[in-house]
C-alpha cells in the first residue's frame, strides 16, 4: 500500500490497471479516518480489484471562518487503517496540485446545493462537486463510495454524476456509530466530554422519530416538534435546521409517504454536527 501525492503518478497507476482490465473503487475523504470511513473501504476492497482512498483536505468546500486550518490531519495514521483493510493507495495531493493558480470552473448542482446545510454553508457544495469531478476524472473508477451520513451531499453527487454522465456508480454506505449512537464524524474529536453527552441527543431524538413513524404518525410538524424539544432539552446545544425532505429533490414535505429523510444539523458548543435516517424505498 503506498501513498501517491501526485496526479502524474496516479494517472499512470490506474493505466496500467486498466490494461489489465481491474475494476477499481474510489473512496473519497478528507483525512482523519475512522471506522466509519473504515465501512466504506471494506465495501470498495469487497467489490473491486483495486481500491483508492483519497485523502485530502479540500480548501474550496470551507468558509471563511470555518475551521479548513485546524480540520484534524494524520496521514500516518490513515495509512495504517487503509493498508488494515486492503486498500491499494492513498491519493494524498497538496492543495497546490490539484487547484492551478488561476482555476476558475466550478461545478454547481443547482436546486438542491442551496438547500439545508447549503443555507448557512453557501460555498460549500460548489467546493464538494468541484473536488469529487476532479478525482472521478483523475481516477477514473468504476464505483465510488459515501457514507449516507452526509445526506445532502449523497444526493447531490448523484445527481452531478446523472447530469455529467460520469461513467461511475455511487454506492450509497449505512451510518457507523459509536456504542453511544453518536454518528461517527472527525470532528467528533473536538467536543469536549461534556458536549460529547449533549451530542448523544441528536441520535436518541432520531430514535424517537422513528419510533413515532413506526405508530403511524405522519405529520412532519409533529416529528419536527419532537426531535426539537429533546434537542434543546440538551446543554451546549443550537439547531440549525430540523427538517423532513423528499429525498430525491429536498423540499420540504409536511405528509410522510415513501422516500423521505429526516435531516438535522445541530451545533454542540462550537462543532457542527449532522445526523438523520431516511426511507429510501
Amino acid at each position: 500500500m503506498k501513498i501517491v501525492k501526485t496526479i502524474s503518478e496516479i494517472r499512470d497507476i490506474v493505466k496500467e490497471w486498466k490494461k489489465s482490465g481491474y475494476s477499481i473503487g474510489l473512496v473519497p475523504t478528507m483525512g482523519y479516518l475512522h471506522a466509519g470511513h473504515g465501512s466504506l473501504i471494506e465495501q470498495s476492497v469487497k467489490n473491486n480489484d483495486k481500491t483508492v482512498v483519497s485523502v485530502f483536505v479540500n480548501p474550496t468546500q470551507f468558509g471563511p471562518n470555518e475551521d479548513l486550518e485546524k480540520y484534524p490531519r494524520d496521514i500516518k495514521r490513515d495509512r495504517e487503517l487503509v493498508s488494515s483493510l486492503g486498500g491499494d493507495i492513498i491519493f494524498n495531493p497538496e492543495p497546490e496540485e490539484m487547484y492551478i493558480k488561476y482555476n476558475s470552473t466550478t461545478v454547481k448542482v443547482e436546486g438542491l446545493s442551496e438547500k439545508l446545510c447549503g443555507i448557512t454553508r453557501p460555498a460549500h457544495f460548489a467546493g464538494v462537486c468541484q473536488v469529487v469531478s476532479k478525482l472521478f476524472n483523475i481516477i477514473t473508477p468504476d464505483n465510488a463510495y459515501f457514507g449516507l451520513k452526509d445526506f445532502q451531499q449523497y444526493v447531490i453527487i448523484n445527481k452531478m454524476v446523472e447530469d455529467l454522465n460520469f461513467p461511475v456508480k455511487i454506492n450509497p454506505c449505512i451510518i457507523v456509530r459509536e456504542e453511544s449512537g453518536l454518528a461517527l464524524s472527525s470532528r467528533n474529536i473536538y467536543l469536549t466530554d461534556e458536549e460529547r453527552k449533549s451530542a448523544l441527543s441528536l441520535n436518541q431524538s432520531l430514535k424517537y422519530a422513528q419510533y413515532l413513524i413506526n405508530k403511524g404518525e405522519k405529520r412532519a410538524s409533529v416529528i419536527i416538534s419532537e426531535i426539537t424539544k429533546i434537542i434543546e432539552n440538551m446543554p451546549y446545544s443550537k439547531i440549525d435546521y430540523v427538517k423532513i425532505v423528499n429525498i430525491d429533490t429536498l423540499d420540504n414535505i409536511e405528509i410522510l409517504e415513501t422516500k423521505y429523510a429526516v435531516l438535522l444539523a445541530v451545533y454542540i458548543g462550537k462543532t457542527r454536527l449532522i445526523d438523520n435516517f431516511a426511507e429510501l424505498s
